[in-house]
């Protein structure tokens, strides 16, 4: 897989956070963190403040420390995601969506770090503790491209299957299969679900780029060149965006 094809891990909205988030504000108020003595985004914060061993369970609450995670995320802090979505996992109730939700958003963390290996155990985690729920196909979108990555090629078109069984309305699921329907040579069924990740709308450079491959295998040249000058069109598009957003920023 070469760098210019888009990711296809993908880690959940969460609950956002408000204004008056300040620091890590977890309850109860007794874990507030003071500012003028650590720094916010210091994950050490995160080990002292939620120690098990000091802390009831009960007291955390458990959907903002996602949302901590998440904020890592955002920075591209992913070891200190992979650690905070450990802890909102072993907080939350056995078992339960939002363990679920902690163990797929470590897995994207891992895969972030290209730690194969950790995210596919992640994500296999999340799916014993539910493999037909929200999150569920959200995980095994994300175990096949850790997979393809590790190298299990195979069993990523299964995991990609089964991704859409879960969620049809996915285009990110439809993306993926047809990636991996594209590599076992079979385009045609590649092109089919590119399209519905398109009509879904996974509209960008990435998927076109990946359906005109599929077209040229399949010798439908004219049609492939059409969709390639559609994909460049739209690459070229966002780099004038960004081009004139850090122009705004200036």
């Amino acid at each position: 897989m070469t760098d210019d094809r888009e990711r296809r891990h993908r880690f959940s909205e969460g609950q956002g956070v408000d204004d008056d988030y300040d620091e890590f504000t977890l309850d109860p108020p007794e874990l507030k963190v003071d500012p003028t003595k650590v720094d916010p985004v210091d994950s050490r914060v995160l080990t002292d403040i939620l120690d098990q061993r000091n802390i009831n369970t009960d007291s955390v609450d458990v959907e903002t420390l996602i949302d901590v995670g998440l904020s890592y995320m955002g920075i591209n802090r992913f070891e200190e995601a992979t650690e905070t979505f450990e802890r909102a996992a072993r907080f939350a109730d056995e078992d339960s969506h939002e363990a679920q939700e902690a163990w797929v958003n470590k897995g994207v963390a891992h895969a972030e770090l290209e730690e194969y290996d950790e995210a596919i155990g992640a994500y296999r985690e999340a799916l014993r503790i539910d493999d037909d729920s929200e999150y569920a196909a959200s995980a095994e979108t994300n175990l096949a491209y850790a997979l393809w990555e590790f190298g299990e090629a195979e069993d990523a078109l299964h995991h990609a299957e089964r991704a859409v069984e879960i969620d049809p309305r996915s285009p990110q699921a439809w993306y993926n299969r047809g990636f991996f329907l594209s590599e076992r040579g079979l385009h045609e069924d590649a092109v089919n679900a590119f399209d519905n990740a398109i009509r879904l709308g996974m509209r960008n450079a990435g998927v076109l780029e990946e359906k005109a491959i599929a077209l040229e295998e399949l010798g439908r040249y004219e049609e492939a060149e059409t969709i390639q000058d559609q994909a460049e069109e739209l690459r070229a598009d966002a780099e004038e965006q960004l081009i004139n957003e850090h122009g705004r920023g200036q």
